[in-house]
Protein backbone atom coordinates (compact mmCIF):
# COMPACT_ATOMS: atom_id res chain seq x y z
CA UNK A 1 0.00 0.00 0.00
CA UNK A 2 0.62 3.30 -0.78
CA UNK A 3 -0.45 5.00 2.32
CA UNK A 4 1.49 4.42 5.69
CA UNK A 5 -0.40 1.75 7.92
CA UNK A 6 -0.70 3.69 11.27
CA UNK A 7 -1.90 1.39 13.53
CA UNK A 8 -3.55 -2.62 12.52
CA UNK A 9 -5.65 -4.62 14.52
CA UNK A 10 -6.36 -7.42 12.20
CA UNK A 11 -5.01 -9.88 15.15
CA UNK A 12 -8.07 -9.18 17.38
CA UNK A 13 -10.04 -9.78 14.63
CA UNK A 14 -8.77 -13.09 13.72
CA UNK A 15 -9.14 -14.09 17.26
CA UNK A 16 -13.34 -14.37 17.33
CA UNK A 17 -12.55 -16.51 13.95
CA UNK A 18 -13.34 -20.61 14.23
CA UNK A 19 -9.96 -22.15 14.66
CA UNK A 20 -10.31 -24.11 11.08
CA UNK A 21 -10.81 -20.46 9.00
CA UNK A 22 -7.86 -19.17 11.60
CA UNK A 23 -5.45 -21.54 9.83
CA UNK A 24 -6.23 -20.26 6.82
CA UNK A 25 -5.14 -16.73 7.22
CA UNK A 26 -1.86 -15.96 5.84
CA UNK A 27 -1.12 -12.50 7.12
CA UNK A 28 1.07 -11.07 3.74
CA UNK A 29 -2.15 -12.19 1.78
CA UNK A 30 -4.53 -9.70 4.08
CA UNK A 31 -2.24 -6.83 3.68
CA UNK A 32 -4.27 -5.32 1.32
CA UNK A 33 -7.72 -7.33 2.23
CA UNK A 34 -10.69 -5.54 3.13
CA UNK A 35 -13.40 -7.77 3.82
CA UNK A 36 -13.86 -11.12 5.55
CA UNK A 37 -17.17 -13.05 4.02
CA UNK A 38 -18.83 -15.99 5.74
CA UNK A 39 -22.26 -17.45 4.76
CA UNK A 40 -24.13 -20.56 5.90
CA UNK A 41 -23.58 -23.41 2.84
CA UNK A 42 -20.51 -21.62 1.21
CA UNK A 43 -16.75 -21.80 1.51
CA UNK A 44 -15.67 -18.60 3.48
CA UNK A 45 -14.10 -16.23 1.40
CA UNK A 46 -11.95 -12.50 1.72
CA UNK A 47 -12.42 -9.83 -0.36
CA UNK A 48 -9.10 -7.93 -1.52
CA UNK A 49 -9.05 -4.04 -2.27
CA UNK A 50 -8.23 -4.45 -6.17
CA UNK A 51 -11.21 -6.61 -6.16
CA UNK A 52 -9.91 -9.81 -6.26
CA UNK A 53 -11.99 -12.51 -4.36
CA UNK A 54 -9.76 -15.60 -2.74
CA UNK A 55 -11.75 -18.47 -0.96
CA UNK A 56 -10.42 -20.70 1.99
CA UNK A 57 -9.26 -23.81 1.48
CA UNK A 58 -11.29 -25.49 4.07
CA UNK A 59 -14.90 -26.71 4.42
CA UNK A 60 -18.25 -24.72 4.11
CA UNK A 61 -19.43 -22.39 6.94
CA UNK A 62 -22.36 -23.55 8.96
CA UNK A 63 -24.07 -21.86 11.74
CA UNK A 64 -22.13 -23.24 14.90
CA UNK A 65 -19.59 -21.01 12.87
CA UNK A 66 -21.72 -18.25 12.73
CA UNK A 67 -22.38 -18.97 16.86
CA UNK A 68 -19.07 -18.99 18.02
CA UNK A 69 -18.04 -15.43 16.41
CA UNK A 70 -21.59 -13.57 17.79
CA UNK A 71 -21.01 -14.56 21.01
CA UNK A 72 -17.75 -13.35 21.35
CA UNK A 73 -18.69 -10.11 19.82
CA UNK A 74 -21.42 -7.17 21.36
CA UNK A 75 -25.05 -7.78 20.54
CA UNK A 76 -26.02 -6.33 16.77
CA UNK A 77 -27.89 -2.66 16.92
CA UNK A 78 -30.99 -1.99 14.61
CA UNK A 79 -29.42 -2.06 11.78
CA UNK A 80 -27.34 -5.46 12.33
CA UNK A 81 -23.58 -3.83 12.69
CA UNK A 82 -21.38 -4.76 15.85
CA UNK A 83 -17.76 -4.41 16.30
CA UNK A 84 -14.77 -5.29 18.41
CA UNK A 85 -14.11 -3.20 20.83
CA UNK A 86 -10.67 -0.70 20.37
CA UNK A 87 -10.59 -1.56 16.77
CA UNK A 88 -12.36 -0.19 13.70
CA UNK A 89 -13.82 -3.46 12.48
CA UNK A 90 -17.07 -3.58 11.78
CA UNK A 91 -18.92 -6.66 11.51
CA UNK A 92 -22.49 -6.72 9.71
CA UNK A 93 -25.23 -9.48 9.97
CA UNK A 94 -27.55 -10.75 7.00
CA UNK A 95 -30.60 -12.82 8.62
CA UNK A 96 -32.93 -15.24 7.49
CA UNK A 97 -36.65 -14.20 8.04
CA UNK A 98 -36.85 -15.56 11.28
CA UNK A 99 -34.20 -13.32 12.06
CA UNK A 100 -31.73 -15.78 12.41
CA UNK A 101 -28.24 -15.17 11.64
CA UNK A 102 -27.26 -16.68 8.35
CA UNK A 103 -24.13 -14.64 7.18
CA UNK A 104 -21.82 -12.39 8.50
CA UNK A 105 -19.42 -9.73 6.43
CA UNK A 106 -16.22 -8.98 8.83
CA UNK A 107 -15.02 -5.37 7.51
CA UNK A 108 -10.97 -4.83 8.30
CA UNK A 109 -10.73 -1.32 9.73
CA UNK A 110 -7.11 0.25 9.04
CA UNK A 111 -5.75 3.69 10.29
CA UNK A 112 -4.36 5.18 7.22
CA UNK A 113 -2.65 8.25 7.40
CA UNK A 114 -1.60 10.82 4.53
CA UNK A 115 -5.38 10.27 2.53
CA UNK A 116 -6.09 14.13 3.68
CA UNK A 117 -2.87 15.44 2.65
CA UNK A 118 -3.81 16.96 -0.93
CA UNK A 119 -6.91 18.94 0.36
CA UNK A 120 -5.18 19.77 3.81
CA UNK A 121 -5.26 23.40 3.12
CA UNK A 122 -8.91 23.22 1.77
CA UNK A 123 -9.38 21.35 6.05
CA UNK A 124 -7.72 24.49 7.46
CA UNK A 125 -9.84 26.97 5.63
CA UNK A 126 -12.65 26.80 8.66
CA UNK A 127 -15.77 25.74 6.02
CA UNK A 128 -18.05 23.41 6.20
CA UNK A 129 -17.02 19.97 3.79
CA UNK A 130 -19.33 17.37 2.13
CA UNK A 131 -17.26 14.32 0.97
CA UNK A 132 -19.51 12.33 -1.52
CA UNK A 133 -18.44 9.13 -3.01
CA UNK A 134 -19.60 5.25 -3.59
CA UNK A 135 -19.02 3.17 -0.88
CA UNK A 136 -15.57 1.22 0.11
CA UNK A 137 -13.26 4.61 -1.48
CA UNK A 138 -12.41 6.05 1.93
CA UNK A 139 -15.22 8.29 2.85
CA UNK A 140 -15.08 7.25 6.62
CA UNK A 141 -11.03 7.25 6.20
CA UNK A 142 -11.40 10.73 5.55
CA UNK A 143 -13.77 11.99 8.24
CA UNK A 144 -11.21 10.20 10.49
CA UNK A 145 -8.05 11.38 9.38
CA UNK A 146 -9.78 14.84 9.35
CA UNK A 147 -10.84 15.06 12.81
CA UNK A 148 -7.24 14.22 14.58
CA UNK A 149 -5.89 16.91 11.79
CA UNK A 150 -8.39 19.49 13.23
CA UNK A 151 -8.18 18.78 16.45
CA UNK A 152 -4.43 17.72 17.10
CA UNK A 153 -2.64 20.38 14.83
CA UNK A 154 -5.59 23.14 15.20
CA UNK A 155 -7.00 22.52 18.56
CA UNK A 156 -10.19 23.00 18.19
CA UNK A 157 -13.51 21.21 20.13
CA UNK A 158 -13.99 18.55 17.51
CA UNK A 159 -16.90 16.13 18.52
CA UNK A 160 -17.86 12.97 16.14
CA UNK A 161 -21.28 11.91 16.08
CA UNK A 162 -20.70 8.19 15.66
CA UNK A 163 -23.48 6.05 14.52
CA UNK A 164 -22.59 2.20 14.56
CA UNK A 165 -19.13 3.08 16.10
CA UNK A 166 -18.04 3.33 12.32
CA UNK A 167 -15.41 6.48 12.64
CA UNK A 168 -14.02 5.98 15.97
CA UNK A 169 -14.24 2.31 16.62
CA UNK A 170 -16.20 -0.10 18.72
CA UNK A 171 -16.30 0.84 22.45
CA UNK A 172 -16.44 3.17 24.93
CA UNK A 173 -12.80 4.30 24.70
CA UNK A 174 -11.96 6.41 21.24
CA UNK A 175 -9.80 4.36 19.09
CA UNK A 176 -6.29 6.50 19.16
CA UNK A 177 -6.89 7.51 15.16
CA UNK A 178 -9.29 10.09 15.88
CA UNK A 179 -6.59 11.93 17.95
CA UNK A 180 -8.46 14.31 21.15
CA UNK A 181 -11.56 14.03 19.26
CA UNK A 182 -14.57 13.67 21.73
CA UNK A 183 -17.01 11.08 20.77
CA UNK A 184 -21.09 10.71 21.27
CA UNK A 185 -22.03 7.15 20.12
CA UNK A 186 -25.35 6.81 18.49
CA UNK A 187 -27.70 4.45 20.20
CA UNK A 188 -29.47 3.65 17.28
CA UNK A 189 -29.51 5.21 13.36
CA UNK A 190 -32.48 6.60 13.58
CA UNK A 191 -31.34 8.71 16.71
CA UNK A 192 -28.45 10.75 14.54
CA UNK A 193 -30.31 13.44 13.83
CA UNK A 194 -31.09 14.24 18.07
CA UNK A 195 -27.64 12.96 18.64
CA UNK A 196 -26.44 15.99 16.43
CA UNK A 197 -28.43 18.62 17.90
CA UNK A 198 -27.22 17.36 21.38
CA UNK A 199 -23.58 17.30 20.32
CA UNK A 200 -24.59 21.47 19.60
CA UNK A 201 -26.53 22.17 22.27
CA UNK A 202 -24.12 20.86 25.12
CA UNK A 203 -20.76 20.61 24.30
CA UNK A 204 -19.95 23.62 22.78
CA UNK A 205 -18.33 22.39 19.76
CA UNK A 206 -16.67 24.40 17.46
CA UNK A 207 -16.52 21.10 14.86
CA UNK A 208 -18.77 18.60 14.19
CA UNK A 209 -17.96 15.16 12.39
CA UNK A 210 -20.63 13.15 10.60
CA UNK A 211 -20.89 9.97 8.86
CA UNK A 212 -23.79 8.88 6.51
CA UNK A 213 -26.06 12.27 6.36
CA UNK A 214 -29.07 10.02 4.21
CA UNK A 215 -32.24 11.06 6.07
CA UNK A 216 -34.11 14.47 5.46
CA UNK A 217 -34.02 15.10 9.41
CA UNK A 218 -30.57 14.50 9.04
CA UNK A 219 -30.10 16.86 6.39
CA UNK A 220 -32.23 19.58 8.32
CA UNK A 221 -30.16 19.06 11.47
CA UNK A 222 -26.85 19.10 9.58
CA UNK A 223 -28.10 22.79 8.47
CA UNK A 224 -29.33 23.71 12.10
CA UNK A 225 -25.77 23.19 13.11
CA UNK A 226 -24.18 25.30 10.47
CA UNK A 227 -26.75 28.01 11.16
CA UNK A 228 -25.39 27.98 14.65
CA UNK A 229 -21.90 28.63 13.19
CA UNK A 230 -20.11 25.09 13.18
CA UNK A 231 -18.16 23.64 11.47
CA UNK A 232 -19.62 20.83 10.13
CA UNK A 233 -17.49 17.57 8.06
CA UNK A 234 -19.73 14.75 6.93
CA UNK A 235 -20.57 11.91 4.03
CA UNK A 236 -23.76 11.79 2.57
CA UNK A 237 -25.35 9.19 0.26
CA UNK A 238 -24.49 10.02 -3.24
CA UNK A 239 -21.86 9.81 -6.26
CA UNK A 240 -21.51 12.93 -7.32
CA UNK A 241 -22.86 16.38 -6.60
CA UNK A 242 -25.15 16.37 -9.81
CA UNK A 243 -26.75 13.55 -8.39
CA UNK A 244 -27.61 14.85 -4.55
CA UNK A 245 -29.13 17.97 -6.16
CA UNK A 246 -31.40 15.54 -8.24
CA UNK A 247 -32.38 13.83 -4.39
CA UNK A 248 -35.34 15.08 -2.90
CA UNK A 249 -34.33 13.89 -0.02
CA UNK A 250 -30.77 15.42 0.93
CA UNK A 251 -30.60 18.20 -1.76
CA UNK A 252 -31.06 20.73 1.32
CA UNK A 253 -27.66 20.14 1.66
CA UNK A 254 -26.55 21.61 -1.42
CA UNK A 255 -28.97 24.93 -1.37
CA UNK A 256 -32.12 22.68 -2.38
CA UNK A 257 -34.46 23.61 -5.81
CA UNK A 258 -37.23 25.09 -6.69
CA UNK A 259 -39.18 25.54 -9.65
CA UNK A 260 -39.33 29.18 -10.85
CA UNK A 261 -41.15 30.73 -13.65
CA UNK A 262 -39.05 33.67 -15.96
CA UNK A 263 -40.40 36.69 -17.44
CA UNK A 264 -40.39 36.50 -21.51
CA UNK A 265 -37.25 38.64 -21.44
CA UNK A 266 -35.09 37.02 -18.87
CA UNK A 267 -36.11 33.36 -20.73
CA UNK A 268 -35.01 34.86 -24.30
CA UNK A 269 -31.96 36.26 -22.31
CA UNK A 270 -30.64 33.04 -21.41
CA UNK A 271 -32.10 31.13 -24.31
CA UNK A 272 -34.26 28.53 -21.52
CA UNK A 273 -37.57 27.62 -21.03
CA UNK A 274 -39.50 30.06 -19.09
CA UNK A 275 -39.80 27.30 -16.30
CA UNK A 276 -36.10 26.98 -15.15
CA UNK A 277 -35.03 24.95 -11.69
CA UNK A 278 -32.83 27.51 -9.87
CA UNK A 279 -31.03 27.03 -5.91
CA UNK A 280 -33.54 27.76 -3.05
CA UNK A 281 -31.40 28.74 -0.29
CA UNK A 282 -27.57 28.83 0.55
CA UNK A 283 -25.68 25.11 0.86
CA UNK A 284 -25.31 23.97 4.49
CA UNK A 285 -21.71 23.05 2.69
CA UNK A 286 -19.32 25.68 1.27
CA UNK A 287 -17.30 22.97 0.15
CA UNK A 288 -17.94 19.36 -1.64
CA UNK A 289 -15.44 17.01 -2.84
CA UNK A 290 -16.33 13.85 -4.62
CA UNK A 291 -14.02 11.04 -3.90
CA UNK A 292 -13.75 9.30 -7.44
CA UNK A 293 -11.37 6.94 -6.19
CA UNK A 294 -8.58 6.15 -3.39
CA UNK A 295 -6.27 8.19 -5.03
CA UNK A 296 -8.34 11.09 -6.82
CA UNK A 297 -10.70 13.64 -5.69
CA UNK A 298 -12.91 16.13 -7.50
CA UNK A 299 -13.11 19.50 -5.04
CA UNK A 300 -15.92 21.97 -5.59
CA UNK A 301 -14.46 25.24 -3.49
CA UNK A 302 -17.56 27.09 -3.98
CA UNK A 303 -20.74 24.65 -3.55
CA UNK A 304 -23.58 27.71 -4.60
CA UNK A 305 -21.61 28.72 -7.28
CA UNK A 306 -21.12 25.19 -8.44
CA UNK A 307 -25.07 24.20 -7.80
CA UNK A 308 -25.80 27.04 -9.68
CA UNK A 309 -23.95 26.43 -12.63
CA UNK A 310 -25.68 22.55 -12.82
CA UNK A 311 -29.04 23.92 -12.78
CA UNK A 312 -28.27 26.20 -15.46
CA UNK A 313 -26.70 23.57 -17.75
CA UNK A 314 -23.62 25.32 -17.47
CA UNK A 315 -20.00 23.80 -18.42
CA UNK A 316 -18.16 23.45 -14.63
CA UNK A 317 -14.84 21.91 -13.94
CA UNK A 318 -14.26 20.51 -10.66
CA UNK A 319 -10.60 20.85 -9.54
CA UNK A 320 -8.60 17.39 -9.83
CA UNK A 321 -6.58 16.89 -6.48
CA UNK A 322 -4.59 13.22 -6.42
CA UNK A 323 -3.96 12.04 -2.82
CA UNK A 324 -0.10 11.78 -3.10
CA UNK A 325 0.16 15.55 -4.05
CA UNK A 326 0.20 18.27 -1.90
CA UNK A 327 -1.24 21.77 -2.35
CA UNK A 328 -0.22 24.94 -1.34
CA UNK A 329 -3.06 27.10 0.13
CA UNK A 330 -2.82 30.91 -0.93
CA UNK A 331 -5.51 33.81 0.20
CA UNK A 332 -5.63 34.79 -3.50
CA UNK A 333 -6.40 31.38 -4.84
CA UNK A 334 -9.79 31.46 -6.93
CA UNK A 335 -11.78 28.56 -8.48
CA UNK A 336 -11.30 26.99 -11.59
CA UNK A 337 -15.12 28.00 -12.49
CA UNK A 338 -15.23 31.56 -14.33
CA UNK A 339 -16.30 34.17 -11.66
CA UNK A 340 -19.65 35.96 -13.09
CA UNK A 341 -18.72 39.87 -12.02
CA UNK A 342 -20.82 41.30 -9.12
CA UNK A 343 -22.66 44.57 -8.96
CA UNK A 344 -19.59 46.61 -8.02
CA UNK A 345 -17.32 45.54 -10.95
CA UNK A 346 -20.53 46.22 -13.17
CA UNK A 347 -20.92 49.86 -11.56
CA UNK A 348 -16.89 50.78 -12.14
CA UNK A 349 -16.80 49.42 -15.74
CA UNK A 350 -19.87 51.47 -16.63
CA UNK A 351 -17.93 54.16 -14.78
CA UNK A 352 -15.24 54.32 -16.87
CA UNK A 353 -17.29 54.96 -19.89
CA UNK A 354 -19.27 57.85 -18.30
CA UNK A 355 -17.99 61.63 -19.35
CA UNK A 356 -19.00 63.80 -16.41
CA UNK A 357 -19.50 66.98 -17.38
CA UNK A 358 -16.85 69.44 -15.79
CA UNK A 359 -19.12 72.52 -14.64
CA UNK A 360 -19.46 73.40 -10.98
CA UNK A 361 -15.39 71.40 -10.51
CA UNK A 362 -17.63 68.37 -10.06
CA UNK A 363 -16.94 64.89 -11.31
CA UNK A 364 -18.88 62.03 -9.89
CA UNK A 365 -17.41 59.07 -8.72
CA UNK A 366 -19.30 55.83 -9.14
CA UNK A 367 -16.93 53.96 -7.13
CA UNK A 368 -16.88 56.91 -4.39
CA UNK A 369 -20.98 56.37 -3.87
CA UNK A 370 -20.86 52.87 -4.00
CA UNK A 371 -18.33 52.94 -0.58
CA UNK A 372 -20.71 56.10 1.18
CA UNK A 373 -23.80 53.72 0.17
CA UNK A 374 -21.93 50.69 2.38
CA UNK A 375 -20.83 52.97 5.42
CA UNK A 376 -19.92 50.96 8.06
CA UNK A 377 -22.26 49.17 10.66
CA UNK A 378 -22.38 46.65 13.19
CA UNK A 379 -25.68 44.37 13.08
CA UNK A 380 -27.00 42.91 16.46
CA UNK A 381 -29.03 39.66 15.37
CA UNK A 382 -32.15 38.11 17.65
CA UNK A 383 -33.42 35.28 16.85
CA UNK A 384 -31.93 35.71 13.21
CA UNK A 385 -29.74 32.86 11.20
CA UNK A 386 -26.11 34.61 11.84
CA UNK A 387 -24.39 32.55 9.65
CA UNK A 388 -27.31 33.71 6.03
CA UNK A 389 -26.43 37.25 7.61
CA UNK A 390 -22.60 37.00 7.20
CA UNK A 391 -23.18 34.92 3.84
CA UNK A 392 -25.20 38.19 2.64
CA UNK A 393 -22.62 40.33 3.87
CA UNK A 394 -20.11 38.86 2.57
CA UNK A 395 -21.73 38.15 -1.26
CA UNK A 396 -23.02 41.97 -1.64
CA UNK A 397 -19.52 42.79 -0.43
CA UNK A 398 -21.42 45.53 2.78
CA UNK A 399 -19.13 47.25 4.92
CA UNK A 400 -20.66 45.37 7.81
CA UNK A 401 -20.07 42.98 10.21
CA UNK A 402 -22.12 41.36 12.91
CA UNK A 403 -21.75 41.78 16.30
CA UNK A 404 -22.80 39.76 19.93
CA UNK A 405 -22.66 42.56 21.86
CA UNK A 406 -25.77 45.13 21.95
CA UNK A 407 -24.10 47.77 22.97
CA UNK A 408 -21.15 47.78 19.86
CA UNK A 409 -24.17 47.47 17.67
CA UNK A 410 -25.91 50.34 15.12
CA UNK A 411 -28.93 48.04 13.82
CA UNK A 412 -30.86 45.81 15.59
CA UNK A 413 -32.72 42.98 13.43
CA UNK A 414 -34.88 40.49 15.02
CA UNK A 415 -37.17 37.52 14.33
CA UNK A 416 -40.66 38.66 13.98
CA UNK A 417 -42.00 35.33 15.76
CA UNK A 418 -39.26 35.92 18.71
CA UNK A 419 -40.63 39.37 19.66
CA UNK A 420 -42.42 38.79 22.86
CA UNK A 421 -39.82 36.45 24.42
CA UNK A 422 -36.68 39.39 23.24
CA UNK A 423 -38.85 41.90 24.95
CA UNK A 424 -36.13 42.80 27.53
CA UNK A 425 -33.16 43.08 24.54
CA UNK A 426 -35.89 45.22 22.46
CA UNK A 427 -36.76 47.40 25.03
CA UNK A 428 -32.72 47.92 25.16
CA UNK A 429 -32.41 49.00 21.93
CA UNK A 430 -35.26 50.90 21.90
CA UNK A 431 -33.70 53.02 24.76
CA UNK A 432 -30.89 53.46 23.34
CA UNK A 433 -32.44 54.63 19.88
CA UNK A 434 -31.36 51.68 18.08
CA UNK A 435 -33.20 51.22 14.85
CA UNK A 436 -34.77 47.61 15.09
CA UNK A 437 -35.90 46.00 11.94
CA UNK A 438 -37.81 42.67 11.46
CA UNK A 439 -37.76 39.48 9.25
CA UNK A 440 -40.41 37.40 8.97
CA UNK A 441 -38.48 34.24 8.12
CA UNK A 442 -34.80 32.86 8.78
CA UNK A 443 -34.35 32.58 4.89
CA UNK A 444 -32.08 33.76 3.04
CA UNK A 445 -34.09 36.23 0.74
CA UNK A 446 -36.08 37.40 3.50
CA UNK A 447 -32.84 38.32 5.52
CA UNK A 448 -31.39 40.01 2.51
CA UNK A 449 -34.03 42.20 1.57
CA UNK A 450 -34.46 43.61 5.53
CA UNK A 451 -30.04 43.98 5.79
CA UNK A 452 -30.61 45.83 2.56
CA UNK A 453 -33.40 47.91 4.52
CA UNK A 454 -31.60 48.39 7.48
CA UNK A 455 -27.94 49.57 4.93
CA UNK A 456 -30.57 51.92 2.79
CA UNK A 457 -29.50 50.11 0.24
CA UNK A 458 -31.68 49.77 -3.43
CA UNK A 459 -32.02 47.07 -4.76
CA UNK A 460 -28.86 46.13 -6.87
CA UNK A 461 -30.54 44.11 -9.25
CA UNK A 462 -30.49 46.84 -12.69
CA UNK A 463 -26.92 48.80 -12.18
CA UNK A 464 -28.27 51.57 -14.51
CA UNK A 465 -31.83 52.48 -12.24
CA UNK A 466 -29.06 52.57 -9.59
CA UNK A 467 -26.94 54.78 -10.76
CA UNK A 468 -29.37 56.69 -12.47
CA UNK A 469 -31.50 57.86 -8.73
CA UNK A 470 -27.99 59.02 -7.71
CA UNK A 471 -27.47 60.90 -10.54
CA UNK A 472 -30.59 63.40 -11.04
CA UNK A 473 -30.51 63.65 -7.14
CA UNK A 474 -26.77 65.09 -7.87
CA UNK A 475 -28.03 66.94 -11.17
CA UNK A 476 -30.66 68.84 -9.01
CA UNK A 477 -28.02 69.74 -6.39
CA UNK A 478 -26.09 71.58 -9.46
CA UNK A 479 -29.15 72.95 -10.36
CA UNK A 480 -29.85 74.58 -7.22
CA UNK A 481 -26.35 75.35 -6.19
CA UNK A 482 -26.29 77.39 -9.53
CA UNK A 483 -28.96 79.49 -8.61
CA UNK A 484 -27.51 80.37 -5.24
CA UNK A 485 -24.36 81.07 -6.74
CA UNK A 486 -25.88 83.38 -9.35
CA UNK A 487 -28.27 85.11 -7.05
CA UNK A 488 -31.29 83.58 -8.87
CA UNK A 489 -32.55 82.41 -5.33
CA UNK A 490 -31.57 83.17 -1.44
CA UNK A 491 -31.85 79.21 -0.78
CA UNK A 492 -33.14 76.35 -2.50
CA UNK A 493 -34.60 72.75 -1.12
CA UNK A 494 -34.07 69.64 -2.68
CA UNK A 495 -36.70 66.35 -3.27
CA UNK A 496 -36.33 63.93 -0.21
CA UNK A 497 -33.70 61.76 -0.42
CA UNK A 498 -31.86 59.03 1.39
CA UNK A 499 -29.32 60.06 3.78
CA UNK A 500 -26.87 58.49 1.56
CA UNK A 501 -27.80 60.53 -1.63
CA UNK A 502 -28.14 63.49 1.14
CA UNK A 503 -24.24 63.49 2.17
CA UNK A 504 -23.46 63.52 -1.17
CA UNK A 505 -25.22 66.51 -1.75
CA UNK A 506 -23.85 68.20 1.39
CA UNK A 507 -20.55 67.37 0.06
CA UNK A 508 -21.52 69.43 -3.32
CA UNK A 509 -22.46 72.16 -1.52
CA UNK A 510 -19.51 72.33 0.65
CA UNK A 511 -17.16 72.66 -2.21
CA UNK A 512 -18.51 75.55 -3.06
CA UNK A 513 -18.50 77.17 -0.38
CA UNK A 514 -22.32 77.21 0.68
CA UNK A 515 -24.37 75.76 3.64
CA UNK A 516 -26.55 72.98 3.55
CA UNK A 517 -28.88 71.25 5.93
CA UNK A 518 -31.45 68.17 5.84
CA UNK A 519 -34.99 69.26 6.80
CA UNK A 520 -38.42 67.49 7.29
CA UNK A 521 -38.48 63.97 8.90
CA UNK A 522 -38.78 60.34 8.12
CA UNK A 523 -39.42 59.92 4.26
CA UNK A 524 -39.69 63.66 3.69
CA UNK A 525 -36.25 64.46 4.61
CA UNK A 526 -34.53 66.68 1.84
CA UNK A 527 -31.38 69.03 1.65
CA UNK A 528 -32.31 73.05 1.83
CA UNK A 529 -29.21 74.80 0.14
CA UNK A 530 -28.27 78.39 0.94
CA UNK A 531 -25.75 81.40 0.45
CA UNK A 532 -22.38 80.28 2.21
CA UNK A 533 -20.14 83.17 4.42
CA UNK A 534 -19.39 85.40 1.56
CA UNK A 535 -22.75 86.49 1.00
CA UNK A 536 -23.56 86.80 4.26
Amino acid sequence: MSNLQFQNDLDKLVEILPKRIQECISYEKMEDATEIVLDVGRVPEVRHSDGKIEYFNTDIVNFDDLDSITTKIPEFTSDNRSGIAGTLHRISAIRNRQGKVVGLTLRIGRVVTGTISCIKDICLQNKSILFLGRPGVGKTTKLREISRLVADDLGKRVVIVDTSNEIAGDGDIPHPAVGHARRMQVRQPEYQKDVMIEAVENHTPEVIVVDEIGTEEEAQAARTIAERGVMLIATAHGNTLENLIKNPTLSDLVGGIQSVTLGDDEAKRRSSQKTVLEREKQPTFDIVIEILDRNTLAVYKDTAEAVDYILRGWPIKPEIRKVDKIYEFTKNQTSDVPKTPNVIDKINALDEKIEHPESLKFSFSRQKYVEDVKNYKKIYLYAVSRSIAEKVIERLDLNAEITRNLDDADIVIAHKNFVKGGAKVLSTAEHDRLQIFYVKTNSMAQIQKVIKQALDIAELNETQTFYDITEKALDEAKSAIEKVLTGAAKDVELKPQNQQIRKLQHELAQQHNLESKSVGEGEQRHLRIVGGTEFK
